[in-house]
């Protein structure tokens, strides 16, 4: 159920964005991704994670923007949940990065 919620949600973010900053798919889509993630992880440790004391700028700006996309001012909101994002997962992105990396080592891939 999380991963469909949060495969739908990011459907929706997407979409949200294709269509000039919709906000009611861009606020459906968030509300599904973040339902998506309590789903998958558990509501303890989503709470944890986004409220651990180096991470309460991110978390704030994160959800300030959910708060702002809710409001109908879907540009400034995702501009600031990007800046949230990025600031809650700048340590995750070196590992997928590195993930992406060994991709090339496929034998499949890396002939295309």
């Amino acid at each position: 159920i999380g991963v469909g919620l949060v495969g739908f949600g990011l459907f929706f973010l997407l979409f949200g964005v294709l269509l000039y900053f919709d906000a009611v798919l861009l606020a459906f889509g968030n509300l599904l991704f973040l339902s998506g993630l309590v789903f998958i992880i558990g509501f303890r440790r989503t709470f944890t994670f986004f409220f651990q004391r180096p991470k309460l700028k991110g978390s704030a700006f994160f959800l300030g923007g959910l708060v702002v996309v809710l409001m109908r001012w879907p540009i400034l909101g995702m501009l600031l949940e990007a800046y949230g994002f990025v600031s809650l997962f700048k340590s995750f992105f070196p590992v997928a990065f590195g993930f992406l990396g060994s991709l090339v080592n496929v034998p499949l891939l890396s002939q295309v």
